[in-house]
């Protein structure tokens, strides 16, 4: 039977007829070798497959054993390794058993040839085997695995911290402070980052060519859409696009406003950035974090809204709303609906409302009470 040179494949990396003085070492070496071939060929960046490599390193050192001798109960051990000694979050813990998950499989697929290889080399029963299952991983334990205190603003919240945020406008204003340029810069963004549902990496990297007409929507002028081009990638993959429709005018009557009367005073027509600093660069995420940050303090809000939590908002408020779940799922650039779940938080005032629509026709239907005479 011919064999095929599958890039990765064992007989395409480990020489024939070669004695070996250390030929478990030599095996191991040649496993990575194939693996990151097989990667290369898949398409993966240099620097996923060099992280990926990293972590199979680090796994194999845990476990003192060559990979044709690990077992599952080497994964527990590492997993519980994670959590009490690292402290690691449960969602970067999936993502390292996930990786395991990848060349282990890579090593027991029958096509590349690795198990045939190991047992010819030490004997029969020495090969790679599944190591990594449902049972024994996060995947397995739990569907979310986000922080149980993220949460949205409540609409009181909101209206408060972006309250806040154009009263350090006029302040600026007032004391002709150098900063209100500024400051009416940052709290357009807030706005465009709740009204469009973005993540900051996304918001930072916004152009202002990224603004388009929706005919459904003319009023709405040329800022109807928003292409997203930074959207977050799935591993090894490119930033994913996508457009989101605007869907608050007040919303777009903000971004259109500081285009055309603020965006213009900074200076730099040639920089091709919706938000540049005074020194002509563009703002970069950290310093969105640190803007929110010091906002949230001055007004006392919890710990725990974050400029994420704007981007929940969005999902929380138009949910309450009864807007289409689906639209809202196209519109955060999810591929999943539970992944558009983990964002809902609705109010206790918005499941009080939601009981009585439920038991309504119940009570309507049922006989009135009558106190015994």
């Amino acid at each position: 039977m011919r064999r095929v040179d599958l890039a990765g494949a064992a007989h395409l990396e480990l020489v024939s007829g070669v004695v070996r003085l250390r030929p478990e070492d030599a095996m191991a070496e040649a496993m990575l070798r194939g693996w990151r071939a097989q990667q290369s060929a898949r398409g993966l960046r240099e620097e996923t497959i060099a992280e990926r490599e990293r972590l199979v390193r680090q796994f194999a050192e845990f476990t003192n054993e060559y990979p044709w001798r690990w077992a599952p109960s080497h994964v527990d051990e590492w997993s519980q390794s994670l959590t009490g000694e690292r402290h690691l979050a449960p969602s970067t813990i999936r993502a390292y058993q996930g990786i395991v998950r990848l060349f282990n499989e890579f090593l027991c697929d029958g096509r590349y040839g690795w198990v045939v290889a190991c047992e010819e080399e030490f004997g029969l029963g020495e090969h790679p085997v599944a190591i990594v299952h449902e049972w024994n991983s996060i995947v397995h334990l739990q569907s979310y695995e986000g922080d149980p205190e993220a949460r949205p603003f409540t609409r009181d919240e909101l209206q408060r911290f972006l309250d806040y945020a154009d009263d350090q406008v006029d302040r600026a204003v007032r004391a002709r402070r150098k900063g209100a340029l500024s400051a009416y810069r940052d709290a357009t963004l807030f706005k465009v980052m709740y009204g469009w549902a973005l993540r900051r990496t996304e918001t930072s990297k916004l152009d202002l060519a990224d603004w388009g007409r929706n005919p459904a929507v003319p009023e709405f002028g040329r800022h109807g859409t928003l292409h997203v081009r930074y959207g977050k990638a799935k591993r090894g993959q490119p930033p994913r696009r996508r457009n989101v429709l605007s869907v608050f005018g007040w919303a777009v009557d903000a971004v259109a406003d500081y285009m055309e009367n603020v965006r213009p005073k900074f200076g730099f027509a040639e920089h091709p950035a919706l938000w540049v600093t005074e020194r002509g660069g563009r703002v970069k995420p950290p310093e969105i974090n640190a803007r929110f940050v010091s906002y949230r303090d001055a007004l006392g809000l919890p710990k725990v809204l974050t400029p994420h939590s704007l981007r929940h908002s969005w999902v929380t408020h138009n949910t309450e709303d009864g807007v289409d779940r689906r639209f809202i799922q196209v519109q955060v650039g999810h591929e999943c609906d539970s992944s558009t779940a983990i964002y809902t938080h609705v109010s206790d005032d918005f499941m009080n409302t939601a009981l009585r629509k439920a038991l309504a026709p119940a009570l309507e239907s049922a006989p009135p009470n009558r106190k015994d005479s």
